[in-house]
């Protein structure tokens, strides 16, 4: 165990500091005057030093979010991209369909984890979510989709994003 904890910890320590991130929220209803979970992620981002290479809000219309997705994931500028939005169980939810058809490397590991962190807060209904997660672009950019809410979105930034952006960027690196 002390091996993989130091491991660990001398990625996390060689990791770069600043990582690229572009952010897209997607919603029929939100507003950037009204979108306080991709805002959220913004200004988190931007308070631990990382550069937002992007913000955009788009309807929950599949050709839309393709588009824009893939706009990030062409550019050699973006590392990671987050999205909100569209990950329930409805027939608007058209985010996890595209997500993993852009995935070549899905990590698991972020849906079970978001969903344990969630089931500490909003109980069985954490079933309901199908945040996913992984390696897009030959494995050169992070793609990942949480929940719309608040709530969703500050659980995975403090219970992962925040402490392992860096980390995940160092690997896709390697």
């Amino acid at each position: 165990m002390t091996d993989q904890t130091s491991g660990t910890e001398s990625h996390r320590a060689a990791a770069p500091k600043t990582i690229r991130v572009a952010v897209l929220t997607i919603s029929d209803t939100r507003t950037l005057e009204t979108d306080s979970s991709g805002g959220f992620l913004k200004e988190a981002l931007e308070a631990q030093g990382h550069t937002v290479t992007g913000y955009e809000i788009v309807k929950d219309d599949g050709g839309a979010i393709r588009a824009q997705l893939l706009n990030w994931l062409e550019d050699d500028v973006t590392q990671v991209v987050l999205t909100t939005g569209g990950t329930g169980i409805t027939k608007r939810d058209n985010t996890i369909p595209i997500i993993e058809s852009l995935l070549e490397k899905p990590l698991p590991g972020f849906g079970e984890l978001f969903r344990m962190l969630s089931f500490a807060e909003v109980g069985a209904a954490a079933v309901l979510s199908r945040a996913t997660g992984g390696l897009a672009k030959g494995g050169q950019c992070l793609l990942f989709a949480m929940p719309g809410s608040f709530n969703a979105v500050k659980t995975a930034w403090d219970g992962i994003f925040e402490h392992e952006l860096e980390h995940m960027v160092f690997e896709i690196l390697r």
